[in-house]
């Protein structure tokens, strides 16, 4: 059986000059790096009216798989087949995940934007500028401290920490400044991964280079010894971060294997950031598509809620939803004993969880669609089980086979997300109303908890917020992706729970109030059997084991 890597060794790509071509992109406007990707700038584009936004959501996703991204990319594929000016939007993946065990997000089988191999290692080099730009600043703090503190930053209330895109859980927690008075002030400090850091949701929300370096300058740093909070504009450091991140502010211009023009930028996760491709790459594929496909991270409980929530609150208004389901995963929710046989049972269990993530997005003010992501071990009794389920609650539900023919095995979805399609998207909740109500109004709309309970650290936290102005701001809740609560192991759509939030972090620059729930880490470990164990190179260069 060939790997999503062989298919797409394979497959041979256009130039990115044609796909540029096709999507209406003027050859000025990119900056090509090698024959098959390219940086494209917004502002050479010529202004028309945008496109229509789809936003592709999923069920809770379980280790069984869902495959949201090779979904997105087939309907992107059939919609073009349909004659739909269509384009691709989606977030680039981050390496932790690549070499641990999630595995990358450019899609699988027939489905997938190229060159995969580059998109899911060092692609244009957008991750190392962010990585560059995050651990410059924490340097030029620590040097501010060590050469007299002109500000006088408390050394034990410097929030920033450095980054790294690596599953390396022994950098949780880690001492700075050992060694002696030469090597600076010591200081307990930690490492988050580059898709969790607050530059990533920096450059995942800025509209252009002006407000890029207006948001860095703003970031929170830490705070001085009375309390007051210190900003990266107040050690000097916006001008040069700025710099750091030019060219990776451009959106990464590529193609799906269907020829599609795909943007491929930026990528916080969703269940520890907000979770969305670049603001900026998505302004630009709706100036150059009529309809853009696009994704948000993990569940609708937490991709699509921020969606809607943070991202979509810049002047974005989505025109439709997809759900993406598959029956071993409903199986999983369900509890069943092996998710790979049948059990209609334990499907019919199941589905509850797929109810409540269609409730959610109807909330938001869009009617979606469920793809249902067929594999090989579904049986004809579980697909008429979801037909018949389909039917019964009253929404559209298209079976689609991506993986193994890519866009013609979406046909039915695209049909039926452009029959769906519908105008008036709003978010859940007003930020003027405070923090805390916020918060408690996800955990009972979208999470169905009854009650949130903050730790003695949160509530501290609620009140420097209020102290300094920021209690206004969106909220970013972190939770597991793996349940509606937080806890990973409640599945199905439990009811009734308790949103434990032990920690609450002004994302001053990102522009959000980031709420960490149970025990989600904002740097993740790797399995004990890593993916990287399995990924070689072959004397003539060809990559093996990458999915």
């Amino acid at each position: 059986m060939l790997t999503d890597v062989d298919i797409a060794q394979a497959h041979h790509l256009e130039p990115i000059t044609d796909i540029a071509r096709r999507a209406g992109i003027p050859d000025a406007a990119l900056t090509a790096y090698g024959t098959t990707k390219a940086k494209v700038d917004p502002t050479a584009l010529t202004p028309r009216d945008p496109g229509r936004l789809i936003l592709v959501t999923g069920m809770s996703p379980t280790p069984a798989g869902e495959g949201k991204s090779t979904v997105l990319i087939g309907l992107a594929d059939a919609l073009r087949a349909a004659g739909h000016n269509a384009i691709a939007a989606l977030r680039e993946p981050s390496q932790g995940p690549v070499m641990g065990i999630k595995g990358g997000a450019a899609g699988g089988g027939y489905s997938q934007v190229v060159p995969m191999d580059e998109i899911n290692l060092h692609f244009t080099g957008d991750f190392h500028a962010i990585a560059a730009a995050t651990n410059t600043l924490a340097a030029l703090i620590d040097n501010h401290i060590h050469q007299g503190n002109a500000l006088d930053i408390d050394p034990r209330q410097v929030t920033w920490q450095r980054c790294v895109d690596v599953n390396d859980r022994s950098l949780r927690g880690v001492i700075t400044g050992l060694g002696g008075r030469a090597h600076g002030v010591p200081a307990e400090t930690g490492f988050t991964i580059t898709a969790a850091s607050e530059i990533m949701a920096v450059l995942g929300l800025a509209s252009d280079l002006e407000d890029l370096k207006e948001r860095l300058g703003r970031i929170t740093v830490g705070y001085t010894r009375a309390g007051e909070p210190v900003t990266a504009a107040d050690v000097q450091a916006q001008g040069a971060l700025t710099v750091l991140l030019k060219d990776a502010l451009q959106p990464n211009l590529v193609q799906t294997l269907g020829g599609t023009p795909a943007f491929v930028h930026g990528g916080p996760f969703a269940n520890i950031a907000h979770g969305c491709n670049t603001l900026l790459a998505t302004r630009t594929a709706l100036q150059c598509g009529d309809v853009v496909v696009t994704e948000a991270g993990f569940g609708s409980d937490l991709g699509a809620e921020k969606f809607f929530d943070i991202k979509a609150r810049y002047g974005l208004e989505v025109a439709g939803t997809v759900i993406v389901a598959t029956i071993r995963s409903l199986k999983f929710n369900g509890e069943a004993q092996d998710y790979h046989a049948e059990d209609t049972e334990a499907l019919r269990r199941g589905l509850v969880n797929l109810e409540r993530h269609v409730r959610n997005v109807r909330k938001f003010g869009v009617e979606p669609v469920v793809a249902l992501n067929l594999f090989s071990s579904d049986s004809a009794e579980e697909r008429a089980v979801m037909a018949r389920w389909a039917r019964d609650f009253g929404v559209h539900l298209s079976e689609v086979e991506v993986w193994a023919k890519g866009g013609e095995g979406a046909g039915d979805l695209a049909r039926a997300v452009m029959e769906n399609l519908s105008t008036g998207s709003h978010p859940l909740y007003d930020p003027e109303h405070g923090v805390e109500e916020s918060i408690g109004t996800i955990a009972r709309e979208i999470y169905d908890a009854r009650d949130v309970e903050f730790s003695p650290r949160a509530k501290k936290d609620l009140a420097r917020l209020r102290r300094h102005g920021w209690d206004r701001l969106p909220v970013c809740l972190s939770k597991t992706q793996y349940s509606f609560s937080d806890d990973p192991a409640a599945l199905g759509a439990p009811e009734g729970h308790t949103l434990h939030v032990r920690e609450l972090v002004a994302r001053t620059g990102a522009g959000f109030v980031v709420a960490l729930t149970g025990d989600v880490m904002t740097m993740p470990g790797l399995p004990k059997k890593p993916a990287a164990n399995a990924i070689d190179i072959s004397p003539d260069g060809s990559i093996t084991g990458l999915f």
